[in-house]
């Protein structure tokens, strides 16, 4: 029970620690004249949470923040968008780190190409226009940016405190 204990505090630290960086975010003026085109900071606590806790945690740490992030910085449109992403990202990130192929930089990099890959797919349904698709290059270069910018630096959090930690997915 005590450890069940100590994962809930984990997760409720991880989701605040991605709430922050959510704000810090939408602090942070984009303007590349490329909408929807974000850093991803908020994603560091997932990655070292889906390599400290597994797979099982890092779904709901990222269920709970799109929800709260919605609620609080968007829209019901942005939480669709989210939402799709954050479920299309966890589900190959989990993938790619059971095949055991890839780096953490690597999984992140998946997870980022993957979550662009959701919200257009997710925007092509909503605006009922094909024509997004020309968008999908841009996204999936944002992506692999942000995707190995976040793997540096979850990589590096990950060496230091995973030893703390015992992976649910080892089994």
């Amino acid at each position: 029970m005590k450890n069940r204990t100590y994962k809930v505090s984990y997760i409720g630290l991880m989701l605040a620690v991605a709430f922050v960086l959510s704000y810090i975010e939408t602090l942070i003026p984009v303007s590349m004249g490329i909408p929807g085109v974000k850093a991803g900071l908020s994603n560091i606590p997932i990655m070292v949470t889906l390599y400290t806790l597994g797979s099982m945690y890092a779904a709901i740490l990222a269920c709970v923040k799109v929800i709260l992030v919605s609620v609080t910085f968007g829209s019901m449109s942005s939480f669709f968008y989210s939402f799709a992403g954050a479920l299309t990202s966890i589900l190959m990130m989990t993938v790619m780190k059971r095949i055991d192929v890839f780096s953490t930089r690597g999984v992140s990099i998946i997870g980022g190409i993957t979550h662009n890959l959701g919200q257009i797919a997710v925007a092509v349904i909503i605006v009922e226009n094909m024509k997004l698709l020309y968008y999908t290059p841009v996204l999936v270069m944002s992506g692999v940016v942000a995707g190995l910018g976040i793997g540096l630096i979850a990589d590096l959090i990950i060496k230091r405190i995973g030893v703390l930690f015992v992976n649910n997915d080892q089994k």
